[in-house]
């Protein structure tokens, strides 16, 4: 079943851009009803996981629209992301809290386009051209925001690197 193999996927993306458990759940959800709704449109089944990065993207887009017009004074401070309750990987169980919490912090200054593009390269390997597709970007756009995010990280994690 599409759901069971692609939702953890889609669900770690959203969280990620979230960082809320609860609303990464809604938007999770919201993808498939989206995704099921429009499965006509879907014209290559290999692109799956960029078509559905694609959609989840949208979902979080107007899940920001949303927040930033009903609750705009409430907005999270830039300083102090919220933390998202989920199992660490290897790499982040190797680098302990404090590592995490500054990758964490780094990844939160990001744009939320930037963050999205990296995360779909890095977290799940998607390619340019898929990535290009899911944003609606032509292919150099995406190549670009990618680099300007590797070099935005490198600057800001540059003490904890040496």
């Amino acid at each position: 079943m599409i759901f069971d193999r692609e939702a953890p996927g889609v669900r770690r993306f959203l969280g990620d851009l979230l960082r809320d458990d609860a609303a990464a759940d809604e938007g999770t959800q919201e993808t498939f009803v989206r995704a099921h709704q429009k499965l006509g449109t879907l014209s290559e089944s290999e692109k799956l996981q960029g078509w559905l990065i694609g959609i989840a993207r949208m979902v979080f887009l107007e899940h920001l629209r949303r927040k930033r017009r009903d609750k705009p004074h409430l907005a999270a401070p830039e300083s102090e992301p919220a933390q998202i309750d989920r199992a660490p990987s290897p790499e982040a169980a190797l680098l302990g809290a404090e590592a995490d919490r500054v990758l964490e912090g780094a990844l939160g200054e990001l744009s939320e386009d930037r963050r999205a593009c990296l995360l779909m390269r890095l977290d799940h390997e998607l390619g340019y051209g898929d990535i290009a597709d899911a944003m609606g970007w032509p292919l150099q756009k995406v190549k670009n925001e990618i680099h300007r995010a590797r070099l935005q990280l490198r600057a800001r994690l540059a003490e904890y690197l040496t």
